[in-house]
């Protein structure tokens, strides 16, 4: 299934202990009652709390015979509002969400100026000046390739391996708008906040020796949750069925 959702009043996606409201637990819960069998999902990419989804994906295995239209419609029912089911499709017995997966996108928003209405799913751009965009994407430009991305990750959050390969990585301005997009085969955690941390704040030759050296300054911090977005995922083709 593809899943939207607004990541405000979430705890991330990942289930927590009763009583910690996550989008996989409250997907899980509704799934549940309407397929009568315990389900388990699993997803391409793990959003922390506050970050929102356009395009994350999921799948599960299940008994039922319940028609894909009947149980598209009877999630969007039941779901709360600020998770919406997009499409569902039945898929091979070998297809897994997160590890049939080749790649992931990731758009990263910074509001140029306040907005009321857009304060949810924006972060706030605290520069001085008006954005260099040349600057900026040459920045950006150093971050594709495989490199260890580990200086740009939450400590031991990613024990097995802090090697990423990036495929895309540019800024864009416009609409009062910077926006950060990235694609990459995988993530770190909290490593797209710090990726544009970096490249706002980072010369280049301190963002090439912090990927060289997998040591970032100290001072550097994540971009806040509320601007993140988890874009879309990429399969083989046909693969999602």
């Amino acid at each position: 299934m593809v899943i939207e959702y607004d990541g405000t009043d979430f705890a991330g996606w990942q289930r927590q202990p009763a009583g910690v409201t996550t989008v996989q637990g409250e997907i899980e819960r509704v799934l549940c009652s309407v397929l009568d069998e315990e389900i388990s999902l699993a997803a391409a990419g793990r959003t922390d709390r506050g970050v929102h989804a356009l395009g994350q994906v999921a799948s599960c295995m299940t008994t039922s015979s319940i028609e894909l239209q009947r149980l598209h419609h009877a999630l969007n029912s039941l779901l709360p509002p600020s998770i919406r089911i997009r499409d569902v499709t039945e898929a091979g017995e070998s297809f897994h969400a997160r590890y049939s997966a080749l790649w992931r996108s990731y758009r990263y928003v910074l509001a140029l100026r306040q907005s009321a209405l857009g304060y949810r799913f924006s972060g706030t751009y605290r520069g001085k000046r008006p954005p260099d965009i040349d600057r900026l994407n040459r920045s950006a430009s150093l971050l594709c390739g495989t490199h260890d991305f580990s200086a740009f990750s939450k400590k031991g959050s990613d024990p097995s391996s802090t090697i990423c390969s990036v495929m895309e990585a540019s800024w864009s301005v416009g609409d009062g708008q910077l926006v950060f997009s990235i694609t990459a085969n995988r993530f770190l955690r909290s490593m797209v906040r710090f990726l544009v941390s970096a490249t706002l704040e980072l010369g280049a030759g301190e963002l090439s020796d912090a990927l060289a050296s997998g040591r970032c300054p100290n001072a550097l911090r994540p971009a806040e949750a509320r601007g993140l977005f988890f874009r879309e995922v990429g399969y083989e083709p046909d693969e999602m069925g």
